[in-house]
């Protein structure tokens, strides 16, 4: 805003005698610029709703009217991003189609709000999925194509060499995302499984050192019925970050190693899934998923216990020391089971089949060890309790009457 004229002349003179700046009273103008890297950091620190106003104010002075204007990109990327931390996938989706309606080929640098990412969000937000997201990924696809050629035609220093291998890693997990698609959504086309073969081979070249394509492989090698196959491609994944710690970059994120763990249990390696199972449970105690994976799998592991001391008896006391041992572990599955169900209620959890199934095993459990009681929650590890301090079995009993 424009400054007044003061009301008489002393006032001005006055003000100059003692040296006081003229624009001692105004504040700083913030550029959009400064206003999105604000809006940035509150993201990492967990503050995406004070996130949003920044970004907004951003974007309202990059673009003031409702003109598209390709200043506005790197604006609505970030408001994007910002409204999926928010759970608001329609603005969202909003957001980055805007954006890649400014920026169709991906042609504008990243440095300006242009590249990949856009298109590789909108194929996961596709209202449609099927073919729709496939086209998306396929626009993310060409972009880091392009620009990993272009890197590669540089020698570049540090910095250049490290964006070139993120953009690698980048664009194997676009890669795997499409041959999802031909898993699922498309699996009834007719080159459905050349094709996944085919983006699988491209990004295991793409980014051989990455954990996410051989899941990619693992789960095709499931869907082919080839389960040796599918079990040395977990092992060869789980071999390049299980011994890292779990700050350090190379080790998958937590939602893959979430679809880790179910491709564990599909091919029947219960150990190796209860072993990351334990290590998504000591990073974040409120994944209900990670909860209800690990008692589940500790209910297949006795199923096969149980099957193989059928086959092979060795022995009364061996007998004995089995049944103790699936004692235990039937134990240890309800109450997996049991946590998972708590923070479903207290989080408003919405997947009603993983409840249901959740309840279902934990009514066999309580048919086999009889109702939670007092002494077995003193037995087993990890009892605690829910947000309004209501005992395990408490709560168990209110949840299965509901």
């Amino acid at each position: 805003m424009a400054k007044t004229k003061p009301q008489n002349g002393s006032t001005k003179s006055r003000n100059r005698k003692r040296g006081t700046p003229k624009s001692s009273s105004a504040k700083p103008t913030l550029t959009p610029s400064t206003l999105l890297a604000q809006a940035a950091d509150l993201i990492q620190q967990g503050q995406p709703s004070d996130a949003l106003t920044l970004a907004q104010r951003a974007l309202f002075i990059l673009q003031p009217n409702t003109t598209p204007t390709l200043a506005a990109l790197p604006a609505l990327n970030l408001l994007g991003e910002i409204n999926i931390e928010l759970g608001d996938v329609h603005n969202a989706r909003d957001c980055f189609t805007r954006a890649a309606e400014l920026d169709p080929e991906g042609a504008v640098p990243e440095s300006q709000g242009g590249g990949a990412e856009k298109f590789l969000w909108l194929a996961q937000l596709s209202e449609e999925g099927g073919a729709d997201s496939v086209g998306w990924f396929e626009k993310g696809v060409a972009v880091l194509r392009r620009e990993i050629g272009e890197l590669e035609g540089n020698k570049g220093d540090a910095c250049e060499v490290e964006g070139l291998e993120e953009k690698r890693k980048k664009l194997a997990h676009a890669l795997c995302g499409v041959a999802e698609i031909y898993m699922t959504d498309l699996s009834w086309e007719e080159d459905a499984e050349q094709r996944c073969e085919a983006l699988v081979t491209e990004a295991l070249l793409v980014a051989p050192e990455s954990p996410e394509p051989l899941q990619t492989l693992a789960s095709v090698r499931i869907s082919q019925e080839k389960p040796e196959d599918a079990r040395a491609a977990l092992a060869r994944s789980m071999e390049l970050w299980k011994d890292l710690d779990p700050a350090d970059p190379k080790v998958p994120d937590f939602p893959t190693r979430i679809s880790l763990a179910r491709l564990l249990m599909e091919a029947e390696m219960e150990e190796d899934a209860i072993e990351v199972l334990e290590r998504l449970i000591t990073e974040d105690d409120s994944s209900i998923e990670a909860w209800y994976l690990g008692g589940w799998c500790l209910h297949l592991s006795v199923g096969k216990r149980k099957t193989a001391s059928g086959i092979a008896q060795n022995g009364q006391d061996a007998a004995a020391n089995d049944e103790d041992t699936v004692k235990a572990l039937l134990k240890a599955s309800r109450e997996w089971l049991q946590n998972s169900l708590r923070l479903y209620q207290v989080l408003e959890y919405e997947d009603e089949r993983l409840r249901d199934h959740a309840l279902e095993l934990v009514n066999e459990l309580d048919d086999v060890l009889g109702p939670t009681t007092g002494d077995d929650e003193d037995e087993e590890e990890g009892d605690w309790e829910d947000a309004d301090g209501a005992e395990d079995g408490e709560e168990d009993e209110e949840m299965r009457g509901a």
